[in-house]
């Protein structure tokens, strides 16, 4: 089942195309993997589906509906979350009101909002640090409840923006379980990264960008073998 549909998407700032006619797909119970190098225009793509940015041109159709115009929050409570490239916690509030910050755009009352958190820091393996300051925590921890509070939103999609970044091949491997763990309780995923090794253990499909389009979108063994991915991002084959 076809969940996300992204139909010939432009995004411009003054005189750059920072994201030219781009489609993509993303169907219920998938992993997708989004790569290139820097500059390619992933965020950008990420920034214009979720309302951040409006694009020129382009379509984005989540269940059928456009989401093209629509605020952010608007698009959070239509199911899809997102977490960014650079962690934005509010340091001096425990863990658990971090992530009932998210819970409020899903539900009104306290009690449901900190019910749903807790049930999120649960699934994330986090719960016991409920009740420790966010900035008293590790960068990995951080990275966790940020993925937390997304999913406090209850959304049917997340959207992973460089999450594994910084961190070493053993939280590597956390996180890489974890995103297993989160798209086995029923979300699909579409995420950015870096990490080759992670971007192969996780994606179902993978697509590819490079100055601002799209270059190869399939099957992750065999775009890792198209000569302009090799050229364009790799430099040599990834076997």
């Amino acid at each position: 089942m076809e969940l996300l549909k992204i139909e010939g998407l432009t995004k411009r700032f003054a005189g750059l195309v920072a994201v030219n006619n781009v489609s993509l797909t993303l169907n219920k119970g998938e992993i997708v993997g989004l790569v290139g190098p820097n500059g390619a225009g992933k965020t950008t793509l990420f920034h214009s589906v979720c309302g951040f940015h409006k694009p020129e041109e382009g379509s984005v159709t989540y269940k059928g509906k456009e989401l093209i115009g629509n605020k952010p929050e608007h698009i959070c409570k239509e199911g899809i979350a997102r977490t960014f490239q650079i962690v934005q916690p509010f340091g001096n509030l425990t863990v658990l009101e971090n992530v009932i910050v998210g819970a409020f755009n899903r539900v009104k009352s306290y009690k449901e909002a900190e019910r749903l958190a807790l049930e999120k820091l649960d699934l994330i393996g986090i719960s016991s640090f409920a009740y420790s300051r966010m900035k008293d925590l590790t960068f990995p921890y951080q990275k966790k409840v940020e993925v937390a509070r997304a999913l406090a939103t209850s959304p049917e999609v997340l959207f992973l923006d460089e999450v594994m970044s910084g961190l070493n091949p053993s939280e590597v491997n956390e996180f890489i379980e974890l995103i297993k763990h989160i798209r086995a309780s029923g979300i699909s995923i579409f995420f950015i990264e870096h990490l080759m090794s992670a971007v192969m253990a996780l994606s179902d499909r993978l697509a590819v960008m490079h100055l601002g389009e799209k270059i190869a979108d399939g099957d992750p063994q065999e775009v890792m073998k198209i000569p302009t991915v090799i050229e364009a991002y790799l430099g040599e084959e990834v076997s």
